[in-house]
């Protein structure tokens, strides 16, 4: 809040360098991540990509800030994309567990039914997405009341997206812990890169929790909080953190999850006969 009680914009100057920098880093990554989902037929990585495009509306809104300071418009864009994004980054994140399991036939080792368990991930990420754009619409307000209102309705389910995600990635590490200790004939086969899968996930999730953290502390320091003060916490602790998320997920991209056939043979018949299994390959 600025000394006469009105909601302050920006209290520094929008970097246009900083936010093309961001903007090309961000496109590309995008880019990346919508050809790989569109060669590989990966559906459930929509979110993911979806995020990256978040993020690139979000910072060209941020170039507009720069040139019409006073444009609210140009704020709430920036403001809410770059917000939300790493919502649907964990849709995906939280998707491709629950695919990793069945395709191990790991099904009893996951700490609840597989059938639930990315159901009540995507849920939870689904409703702290709400939460979030709900409370950055009403900040859009000049309203000191509703300004007010709508940072602690951000930080509830800032809050929230970090228990979901500190629930996850507990989930993961008893399945992961579950399968060292006893393997699954799918772990045996060689066949799914689960540790390396597994490796990917608990890196993505530490980034999207360490921003998470930042935006709490940000949001709980106010409008007028030493972290909006200046500029560069948002890009050390949002845009480098929800790049590196998206160069990590790239880099170890999950594979495709698909019916393969295999062939045993028939104990009685001597025939050989085709059993379908699921398996998941790393290209």
């Amino acid at each position: 809040m600025s000394d006469n009680g009105e909601y302050v914009l920006y209290r520094y100057s929008p970097s246009i360098a900083a936010a093309a920098v961001t903007i090309v880093v961000f496109a590309v990554l995008t880019g990346l991540h919508a050809y790989r989902m569109i060669k590989t037929k990966l559906w459930f990585c929509i979110p993911f990509t979806l995020g990256g495009v978040f993020e690139l509306i979000g910072y060209i809104g941020r170039t507009v800030g720069h040139s019409s300071p006073e444009s609210l418009g140009a704020y709430i864009v920036q403001t809410l994309f770059v917000l939300v994004a790493p919502a649907l980054f964990a849709a995906s994140i939280y998707m491709t567990l629950g695919r990793l399991i069945r395709a191990l036939h790991a099904e009893p080792m996951s700490v609840v039914r597989v059938s639930w368990l990315t159901k009540i991930f995507v849920c939870g990420d689904v409703l702290t997405f709400f939460i979030q754009g709900g409370g950055g619409g009403i900040m859009a307000s000049h309203d000191p009341d509703k300004v007010k209102m709508g940072e602690n309705i951000i930080l509830g389910g800032l809050f929230l997206q970090i228990i979901i995600f500190g629930l996850f990635v507990l989930a993961s590490v008893v399945f992961h812990l579950r399968l060292r200790k006893q393997p699954s004939q799918g772990a045996y086969t060689g066949n799914v890169k689960w540790q390396k899968m597994l490796l990917v996930l608990y890196a993505v999730s530490s980034t999207i929790l360490v921003r998470n953290i930042f935006r709490v502390v940000e949001y709980i320091g106010g409008n007028d909080g030493p972290l909006l003060r200046v500029e560069w916490p948002i890009y050390v602790f949002d845009a480098l953190l929800m790049a590196t998320t998206m160069a990590i997920w790239f880099a170890g991209y999950p594979t495709m999850i698909r019916p393969t056939k295999t062939w045993s043979s028939d104990s009685e018949s001597g025939m050989q006969l085709p059993e379908t299994q699921i398996g998941m390959t790393t290209k």
